[in-house]
């Protein structure tokens, strides 16, 4: 049993046998006849559980020397977090993994970030995963490639600098060494005939509210930069220097598909990533409106509402400066106002906050106060990029509401629940047993089905 977590094996078993979805991304099932490891709702006849292997993160089995289904691909299950509650410092040094820092820097400059030794780095890993973090960070890579080679008309050229190899040779010796095939022979059994759009499937867990959150992006999509129709979302998007577009829309129950370009494909990862948390496919909502459902029944009125996020805390704080003591209608206004005056002739990001502190923003309808607010806030972002959210306090015209928004939208923080927020308030009266304890951690989702009451 190689499961770290709270699921035991009497569980995993069941969830086996049962194909439970909802154990999808939890764990992963490997079989030692074939050789192959899946997913515990791969459609394939049950092995014996004489003959079966549990792991937890899709590393391990690689690792034991099993090679992924192709049929029901666990490269695309939902992430799971299934080691929750284990090393703080650990986790963090997955999401950095996971994010390609050892695709731009080295073991110790690794350690150094997370500020703990290279050595003892090593040993977390051994203790919680059981091999080496370059290992670990290789075959993240390698079943990241898996995806885009199933879910992508994108060459295998273009495929190994995305999954962050230096050279095409290199990304074929690991990928035939690891998966028992080649890349090309890996493509050809998807037997999927190429498209000339790119695109990648991103699977999630329980139920998903696409229309509540397509009406959430509607009403504050900012011309040229958004565009929502009846099924999808798509923007423009700069990330770590590369440029883009994507549209994201469901293709079936547990699946989302996001159709792409990219300027740089080695900055892939990073979309997904970005992706994954903006439209919060990673949360275990069952779970969450579990909780809701045990402190007020009639609280949820639309199951599956999710976070809808933007790229940044920056993006966040702007939306929420510019929405300070406003009707939404005016606070995309005047957002569509500063956006169309910084890039007149054509809209193809969100400005920065070099933009926005260079600028006259005299041309903006609201309160003198707010326009040096936003100006010192843009100062300040330029000059501490990566300043916690609670430092803006600091900031003159900056209060609770405003860093709480920012959190919400612009980093997903699970636990933002606007109790001030004149709308919640009223809804918060038929709901009494509801309080900023109680719905916690969740109370962004507190917060959005409040508004959903509204």
């Amino acid at each position: 049993m190689n499961l770290l977590s709270q699921i035991s094996l009497q569980e995993c078993q069941s969830a086996r046998q049962a194909r439970d979805a909802r154990f999808d991304g939890l764990f992963y099932v490997a079989v030692k006849t074939t050789g192959i490891f899946c997913r515990p709702i791969c459609p394939a006849n049950l092995p014996k559980e004489e003959n079966v292997e549990y792991f937890f993160d899709k590393a391990q089995p690689l690792k034991a020397g099993y090679r992924p289904c192709l049929r029901c691909r666990p490269d695309s299950a939902p992430n799971s977090w299934a080691w929750k509650g284990v090393e703080t410092t650990f986790l963090r040094a997955i999401k950095l993994i996971d994010q390609g820092e050892l695709q731009s820097c080295n073991l110790d400059g690794l350690s150094q970030k997370l500020g703990i030794s290279d050595r003892y780095l090593r040993k977390l890993f051994q203790r919680y995963l059981g091999m080496p973090p370059k290992q670990y960070a290789l075959y993240h890579q390698l079943m990241f490639a898996k995806q885009l080679l199933h879910s992508s008309s994108m060459s295998i050229t273009h495929i190994a600098f995305a999954s962050g190899f230096a050279s095409v040779r290199r990304f074929n010796d690991a990928f035939k060494q690891v998966m028992k095939l080649t890349p090309t022979q890996m493509r050809q059994k998807k037997g999927q005939p190429k498209l000339e759009t790119n695109y990648i499937d991103l699977s999630y867990k329980g139920p998903l509210d696409w229309q509540h959150m397509l009406e959430f992006y509607r009403l504050r999509a900012v011309e040229g930069l958004e565009w929502v129709d009846k099924v999808s979302y798509q923007r423009r998007f700069n990330i770590n220097g590369a440029s883009g577009i994507f549209s994201i829309y469901p293709i079936r129950a547990g699946v989302m598909r996001v159709e792409f370009e990219l300027s740089d494909h080695l900055q892939l990862q990073a979309m997904v990533n970005e992706l994954r948390r903006m439209f919060d496919l990673d949360s275990d909502i069952l779970a969450i409106e579990n909780v809701f459902n045990h402190l007020s029944p009639k609280f949820i009125k639309r199951s599956g509402i999710r976070i809808p996020g933007v790229l940044s805390t920056w993006e966040g704080g702007v939306r929420a400066i510019l929405g300070q003591q406003v009707s939404i209608k005016a606070a995309i206004g005047q957002l569509n106002l500063l956006v169309s005056h910084l890039q007149p002739e054509k809209v193809t990001h969100f400005p920065t906050p070099q933009e926005v502190s260079q600028a006259d923003v005299s041309f903006l309808r609201m309160p003198k106060s707010r326009k040096q607010t936003l100006l010192q806030f843009a100062k300040y972002m330029q000059e501490y990029p990566e300043a916690d959210c609670d430092t803006w306090l600091d900031i003159k015209g900056i209060g609770p509401w405003t860093i709480h928004y920012a959190k919400l939208r612009g980093a997903s923080n699970s636990n933002c629940f606007l109790d001030g927020d004149l709308v919640v308030k009223k809804i918060l009266k038929q709901f009494p047993e509801l309080t900023a304890e109680s719905v916690s951690p969740w109370g962004s989702y507190a917060t959005f089905h409040c508004w959903s009451h509204a």
